[in-house]
């Protein structure tokens, strides 16, 4: 069974917090960072966000889906809580992905 994932994602200073799916969180990750290197023209690359700060993993990509849309329509302070539900302190978590 695949799974997939929402995820949050934020620049250095945690000024601006990106909200994605994808069903490969450790590639995904390696492509945001590619296409700030890049130069590439995408809201994640502009705003230098490669940090991950939350994640959710599911077994259905429709749910994974409709999941994303639910977060993204949150005001800020409402993702910011849902983050330090998991993770009080905002740490960068990728280092779990990029580097096991």
């Amino acid at each position: 069974m695949n799974k997939h994932y929402v995820y949050i994602l934020t620049n250095k200073n945690k000024t601006v917090l990106y909200t994605g799916v994808t069903n490969d969180l450790t590639r995904r990750l390696i492509e945001h960072i590619d296409n700030i290197e890049q130069g590439k023209k995408t809201f994640a690359a502009k705003y230098r966000c490669k940090h991950l700060l939350y994640y959710e993993q599911y077994d259905w990509i429709q749910e994974t889906i409709a999941r994303e849309k639910e977060i993204k329509g949150w005001v800020r302070a409402k993702k910011v809580n849902l983050i330090k539900s998991i993770n009080l302190d905002l740490d960068f978590l990728e280092e779990g992905f990029l580097f096991t």
